[in-house]
């Protein structure tokens, strides 16, 4: 029988210590407890937040004494951590992950039933931190996840963003971008650090002197200060008691109120300088088409890296090691060019601050630090101006002054007379306007270079950082992504989770490769019909999801193709729905033809200054309101845009998708990850040969992958040959850009589209048309292949039984084995009795 809230507080007393006990009894008191204590209600009062908030502090307190646990582990070892430098950590909410790392879901959903409450609605109560823009801050929460799973020691670094990413709402068709206010009614998982604040200096001027004991020096004299907090949030391992930390940093004003001001009547000033301070952490990545965007991003980035680099010096005086030993305490992984200043930031805090040689110091830092690279476009390859850099970092260029003539010296000697590759070398951009270039900072820097997928890591080699590659070729390593099955099987796909769990046991959820086990199932007939009936399931949930959300109706029958992520040309969402345009025309010109009934959801945001991808998101609504209301077609085609896509609303689409388009142009996409979750919930792909879309290939087999257009080689070849996007025009093609150009997806406007349509026909720089007849003739044979209901399912347990290779413990247990050489460490947990044992010696 339940038990109720009312019966709980009449008196039933614990029988389990309420701060760590993990049965359904103890949850329920601690349940409670929080309730009165930390939130300061009674049932009758309490709203939906309030039973969230209790229930995420009782979940905090587990997550505690496995951290104090582990934080003790750590320091009585001087373990070798790793420190995992990010601009973003898209963690998604943390109350369900938690739960199922702990192994409690299920006992904690009963418990929260038997107390009368609807444990799905407290789940929804948690805004998701917006702390990321995409598959960059994906990985990176991936990643802490799969290193406190596998009890490698680390430290997550990275902003606490005041307003995350923004939040996402389609307005006519059209994004538009509102404050994301995802700490507006607190966040239960973090703990302020206050005592562990430091001070960044930014702007003013360098002078040299000479100090006590004669040597010449150089001193930073800024013109600006701020303070770095700390906020903590422990990253709990699944099902063991590791629980690592993500510290986020704060900035503030070393005074918020200057008082003096205030009495002269001045009150804006007398709080100007807490204004300013707090904004470096206020938002993620402001629009950097100005000046003042490009600065603030530059703040941002010089912010982090120093708060983050300054508490490790910290950690060492506390673990008492010598601050030489510093490269053998930490391993450092600059997740991209966002945190690479912080090659300069050691230097100048060895050199400068703690006195040491230049050559010892440089030795440190080399050894200290490795470089993800997660882009192959140009334009994402951060260089900044050099008058701006001098402006807020002028010891730092300083200092990449010499860390460039020195390079430039091995250089000289390694390639004699080959002043060009000095040229392209260079950590300064010579060219036009002067820039630093980030990417050869940290390449410079770092003891390993490493690409995130097969391919990328070869078209790094050969052609984005050739000449760092014929210089170090030692250096350069693959590290293919990978994504955690914890969040993205277990936690979003309980139907599907639980069908594996019982035919082959649930060790895969800690080792995937043991979902090999399910191939032989791929064969049982009674086996794909279940396999078919939770992919029913889950369509049934999100087309309700849908319908929730958008009004609209979808029909859970039809194939759903998908396409969510990061809005981006290269991204190709209008090849896709150009091809959605040509499917139309085809039922509207003949309303006999047989075309396999189809609903397309898309989602994803666009950066908010990018003019021809918020065009795209446009189009395709426009494209869905006239498809959606045309009731010739029979319903036979849906077009769906899912505002706002983020973790929470992967987690519901993954696990219903049956086609995943992959699409972007071959050699443009560094290695994506979503392609990996969706195959690993038995969606198949069709896709490009770009980036991880190779390697899934390779893994589920040819026979079971959509493959369709150029290679990267054949992309280089056309565009050397001289593309020209008109050659492509077939007749089908024709007719689809030229009823977009009519107005008849617009009411009748033809210019609204018009820079989308002309830049496809004379630039086109993602050959869209090259590849659109292949991507048409491949959606033909999904089509033919979704009509044998029992192929396609043997296909889609196939690409789950070979996804292995994609966990996220993967790529982390190659990063520790080749680069980072950090040993596992287990933690023993500490109970009260430690404690005070620990209080008494």
């Amino acid at each position: 029988m339940a038990t109720s809230i009312k019966e709980m507080t009449d008196g039933e007393q614990p029988y389990e210590d309420e701060r760590t006990g993990l049965t359904k009894e103890a949850f329920k008191h601690a349940f409670l407890d929080n309730l009165f204590y930390v939130q300061g209600k009674f049932p009758a009062l309490a709203t939906h937040n309030d039973y969230y908030q209790a229930l995420a502090y009782a979940v905090r307190d587990r997550l505690l004494q496995r951290w104090i646990s582990t934080a003790a582990a750590y320091t009585k070892q001087g373990s070798r951590t790793v420190a995992y430098f990010s601009a973003e950590f898209l963690m998604g909410p943390h109350l369900g992950n938690n739960l199922i790392n702990l192994g409690i879901y299920e006992q904690v959903r009963e418990a929260i039933a038997e107390l009368g409450l609807d444990f799905d609605t407290l789940l929804r109560q948690e805004d998701e931190p917006g702390l990321g823009n995409g598959g960059l801050g994906r990985l990176a929460a991936c990643f802490i996840d799969s290193m406190a799973t596998l009890e490698i020691p680390s430290l997550g670094y990275g902003i606490r963003y005041e307003f995350g990413i923004f939040h996402q709402e389609i307005v006519d068709g059209w994004q538009m971008e509102r404050t994301d206010k995802w700490l507006r009614f607190g966040n239960p998982w973090e703990v302020l650090r206050p005592e562990w604040a430091v001070e960044v200096r930014l702007g003013g001027h360098t002078e040299q002197y000479r100090d006590e004991h004669e040597r010449l020096r150089i001193r930073w004299v800024p013109d600006k200060v701020v303070v770095g907090v700390p906020y903590d949030t422990p990253i709990l391992g699944y099902c063991n008691n590791t629980a690592n930390t993500l510290r986020l940093w704060k900035a503030e004003a070393p005074e918020s109120f200057d008082f003096s001001t205030f009495n002269r009547g001045d009150y804006g000033g007398a709080v100007r300088q807490k204004v300013w301070s707090e904004t470096l952490s206020k938002v993620l990545y402001p629009n950097d088409e100005q000046i003042q965007g490009k600065t603030l991003r530059l703040e941002q980035q010089y912010f982090f890296v120093s708060c983050s680099l300054q508490d490790m010096m910290r950690i060492m005086r506390v673990q008492k090691l010598p601050l030489e030993r510093f490269h053998e305490k930490f391993a450092v992984q600059l997740n991209d060019t966002h945190p690479a200043i912080a090659v300069a930031e050691l230097m100048r805090l060895l050199v400068d601050e703690h006195v040491m040689p230049w050559d010892q110091a440089w030795s440190i830092t080399c050894k200290t630090f490795a470089y993800t690279n997660h882009t192959l476009l140009p334009e994402a390859l951060e260089c900044w101006p050099l008058e701006l850099f001098k402006r807020l970092l002028p010891r730092h260029l300083d200092i990449i002054y010499e860390i460039n003539a020195r390079f430039l010296d091995e250089v000289r000697i390694r390639f004699y007379g080959d002043e060009s590759r000095l040229a392209r070398l260079s950590l300064i951009d010579e060219h036009g306007e002067r820039y630093v270039r980030m990417a050869h900072l940290a390449c410079v820097g770092s003891h390993t270079i490493n690409g995130v997928a097969e391919l990328h890591s070869e078209l790094l080699k050969h052609d984005v950082l050739k000449d760092f590659y014929d210089l170090w070729p030692q250096r350069f390593s693959n590290k293919t992504n990978g994504v955690t099955p914890r969040r993205w099987m277990a936690l979003s796909n309980p139907r599907l989770s639980g069908l594996i769990h019982e035919a082959i046991g649930d060790s895969w959820v800690k080792n995937l490769d043991e979902l090999s086990r399910l191939q032989p199932l791929a064969e049982d007939a009674a086996f794909r019909e279940r396999w078919r009936a939770i992919k029913h399931a889950n369509k049934v949930d999100f087309a309700a999801f849908v319908k929730e959300r958008t009004g609209l109706a979808i029909d859970p029958q039809s194939l759903f193709d998908v396409q969510v992520k990061r809005i981006h040309e290269y991204k190709r969402q209008h090849l896709n729905i150009l091809h959605v345009i040509a499917l139309y025309h085809r039922l509207r010109s003949n309303p006999n033809v047989d075309i396999q009934p189809r609903t397309f959801i898309f989602g994803g945001k666009a950066a908010p200054a990018y003019h021809i991808a918020k065009l795209i998101i446009k189009l395709i609504n426009s494209v869905g309101d006239v498809i959606n209301r045309d009731s010739a077609i029979r319903g036979q085609l849906k077009v769906v845009f899912l505002p706002n896509f983020n973790v929470s609303n992967g987690q519901r689409v993954y696990p219903a998708t049956e086609l995943s388009e992959q699409i972007s142009t071959a050699g443009k996409e560094a290695s994506g990850t979503g392609n990996m979750k969706f195959s690993m919930n038995g969606a198949l792909t069709i896709g490009t040969m770009d980036g991880a879309n190779i390697e899934i290939r390779q893994e589920v087999g040819a026979e079971n992958f959509f493959l369709f257009g150029l290679t990267a080689e054949e992309v280089a070849q056309t565009k050397a040959r001289g593309y020209r996007p008109q050659d492509h025009l077939t007749a089908e093609l024709k007719e689809v850009i030229d009823l977009i150009g009519s107005g008849f997806f617009s009411r009748g406007d033809t210019e609204m589209f018009r820079g989308l349509t002309d830049g496809l026909l004379w630039h086109d720089p993602y050959l869209v048309l090259a590849d659109f007849e292949s991507y048409s003739e491949c959606q033909l044979r999904v089509s033919t292949a979704y009509r044998d209901v029992e192929h396609w399912s043997r296909m889609s347990i196939l690409n789950t039984a070979r996804s292995g290779k994609f966990s996220s413990d993967r790529t982390i247990q190659e990063y520790c084995r080749d680069i980072w050489h950090a040993p596992s460490v287990p933690v023993r947990l500490l109970s009260q009795e430690d404690v005070k044992v620990g209080f008494m010696q």
